[in-house]
């Protein structure tokens, strides 16, 4: 199976793109752009400025669309529509430099917590707007596995891909650290073959602390050789800082050695 490794850094949306040239340096071959902050993909001047950055390196691209304050699965239309557009924006951007845009599910708000059948409606209802929008443009939007906060949708691989199914346009991303703040590493490890892109850091098991690899309490032993033996695409270690990263890197280039 072919892995290609990435990395990410959502700690670094505020800073000079700069900081982008240390990722070849450090020895990943890819950039997940978190496209928020300074990295926005709805602002031209912000576009061109990443476009530059890209062709001066030879980084491959995947994207994370923005998620803060947004709500896939909100009862609140306008504020629906707007999630929607959003994400929507950034995947017609994000097609010129990648195939593989990750998305965050919505929550329940305290309305939603009322009517639950309606919210996974919603967000069932986006996903099908945002894969049509992805389709078009030759990009899988994945929908990521959420930590453990009990508002959220799609904590467990059940609700992830029951939400997901036989939707155009539409895949997975499996993140392990998200899995861990739940309690469900052991139970993503055999949905692996079946995530279209892959996420990876360390936590204690309570907070998506981003930690580097081994630095939490993740059993690496178990899920290290699950990926290397079933995982096959674009695997991003997402870090604090790229020191961090370099950690993570040399423990995953041991699993596929």
């Amino acid at each position: 199976m072919t892995i290609r490794l990435s990395f990410s850094s959502s700690s670094k949306v505020w800073e000079d793109i700069s900081w982008i040239y240390g990722i070849e340096e450090a020895g990943f071959q890819g950039w997940e752009i978190v496209a928020d902050g300074s990295y926005r993909l709805d602002s031209p001047e912000q576009v061109r400025r990443i476009d530059q950055a890209i062709a001066s390196t030879h980084l491959a691209i995947t994207v994370h669309a923005p998620y803060a304050d947004l709500n896939l699965a909100t009862l609140n239309y306008p504020i629906w529509r707007e999630s929607v557009r959003q994400v929507c924006t950034c995947i017609e951007q994000a097609s010129a430099w990648t195939d593989r845009v990750t998305i965050h599910p919505g929550y329940l708000s305290p309305v939603g917590k009322i009517m639950p059948q309606r919210a996974w409606q919603q967000q069932k209802d986006a996903l099908r707007e945002i894969g049509k929008v992805a389709a078009d443009r030759g990009v899988l939007a994945c929908l990521e596995n959420m930590i453990g906060v009990k508002e959220f949708l799609c904590r467990d691989p059940g609700e992830l891909f029951g939400m997901t199914e036989g939707l155009e346009g539409i895949g997975v991303t499996i993140d392990i650290g998200h899995a861990h703040t739940v309690g469900l590493v052991r139970e993503y490890l055999p949905c692996l073959g079946k995530a279209s892109h892959m996420h990876i850091h360390d936590n204690c098991g309570q907070h998506d602390e981003h930690l580097a690899i081994g630095e939490g309490t993740i059993d690496w032993t178990l899920v290290g050789p699950a990926i290397a033996s079933r995982y096959s695409g674009v695997l991003v270690v997402e870090g604090r800082s790229l020191q961090e990263g370099k950690k993570s890197l040399r423990i995953v280039e041991g699993w596929l050695a």
